[in-house]
């Protein structure tokens, strides 16, 4: 089969990287990989082609638009990338169109969604099934009502299946999306998207770190990097103040997208035992080989956090519900997790928590469905026989 995913990452990088792994699990087919956000160091399966539309990028308020190309204007990035994606799906003829979010969410990039998926319905374009990608839970909107109902219409006039990558016991949809009675597509819980830590993760990590069995290992963490610097910084500043400093290591990535002087400060208060960087490929074992993480609370760093198996203090971001409401949804089903708030940044305060998240004796399994790549691979394979 040929798939085209459609996967446009607008300020982090999670959505990426979720699609990432689903599109591995589909490594009998074929698969045309659409982006069209900053380039992300990934090294992709040897059956995904990836095909770039010119970058266009959110600012951090998700208020407008930006240009990866200084010298070309968001409209002609626009009119390039709608004449581009066209072409390329007429192109490629995909027998499954498989779509990151859309319609819950990329309202800005309908100016060349909605053509493609026009063209599939009226014959403009090859026909295909179409499928949303979503994951588990939705921000909150300020027009509510007008929000669903354009979400309602978009998937029953154009779409043919959802997909939501989560596990029911956790969250359902319709708690963040009060219309899913009103939807006509089919609807698919495929459980959780995260990789699984290969078995000898932790020691490997830690003999090619030189961390001895006595010591601690702390990851802090900061998703794709252009949100998540004031807690870096604040767990920089407590760690040499942390009960057991001298026995332990600090670990920061710091993501891709956090700005150079952040990096720099970040690196320039880094003492001995603590180390800053960009970003690593191995992140998953560097989480299996860590006593403790330190990060926010996204859906690829929570379930990354499941999969490990790592205590965790995590900082929801606060623009919206999203990260918090997860966050306090696992802590409710035993995730060894604790939400980090606004006083708990405080060097000392941090410190403190830091040392007793280090006491835990437990690795506790959380009991929710992280199959979630697999089990959209097996629906694909599905699609065959119908």
């Amino acid at each position: 089969m040929k798939i085209l995913q459609y996967c446009q990452h607008v300020l982090g990088v999670g959505h990426f990287f979720r699609t990432l792994e689903i599109l591995r699990a589909l490594s009998d087919h074929e698969v045309i990989l659409v982006t069209g956000g900053d380039r992300v160091a990934a090294d992709l399966p040897p059956h995904v082609r990836e095909v770039r539309l010119p970058a266009l990028m959110m600012d951090a308020d998700f208020k407008a638009l930006h240009s990866g190309d200084e010298a070309a204007s968001v409209e002609a990035v626009q009119a390039e990338r709608k004449r581009r994606f066209f072409e390329i799906f007429k192109e490629t003829a995909p027998d499954l169109f498989l779509v990151e979010l859309y319609p819950f969410g990329r309202k800005k990039f309908r100016f060349e969604l909605d053509p493609v998926l026009a063209g599939i319905r009226d014959g403009a374009l090859p026909p295909c099934r179409t499928a949303c990608s979503l994951r588990d839970i939705l921000v909150e909107k300020d027009d509510a009502a007008s929000y669903e109902n354009r979400v309602v219409k978009t998937l029953n006039r154009w779409f043919d299946a959802l997909l939501i990558h989560a596990d029911p016991k956790l969250i359902r949809l319709e708690e963040t999306f009060s219309r899913v009675a009103d939807l006509d597509v089919e609807i698919v819980y495929t459980g959780f998207v995260t990789p699984q830590p290969a078995p000898d993760a932790r020691e490997r990590v830690r003999r090619s770190l030189g961390i001895g069995e006595d010591e601690k290992l702390i990851v802090a963490s900061a998703g794709g990097g252009k949100v998540g610097a004031p807690l870096l910084e604040a767990t920089v500043a407590a760690f040499p103040l942390m009960d057991g400093a001298e026995k332990a290591r600090l670990r920061v990535f710091t993501g891709p997208y956090m700005d150079d002087d952040t990096v720099e400060r970040l690196r320039s208060r880094a003492g001995d035992r603590v180390s800053v960087s960009r970003f690593t490929s191995d992140f998953l074992s560097h989480l299996a080989a860590a006593d403790l993480s330190v990060s926010m609370a996204g859906y690829n760093t929570s379930m990354n956090l499941l999969a490990a198996r790592v205590p965790a203090l995590v900082r929801p971001f606060a623009q919206n519900r999203e990260q918090r409401l997860r966050a306090e949804r696992l802590i409710g089903l035993g995730a060894a997790m604790r939400v980090l708030e606004n006083e708990d940044l405080s060097p000392d305060r941090l410190a403190r928590l830091m040392a007793d998240e280090l006491g835990r004796d437990e690795r506790p399994e959380v009991p929710v469905d992280l199959d979630g790549a697999a089990r959209t691979a097996r629906w694909v394979e599905g699609l065959s026989s119908r």
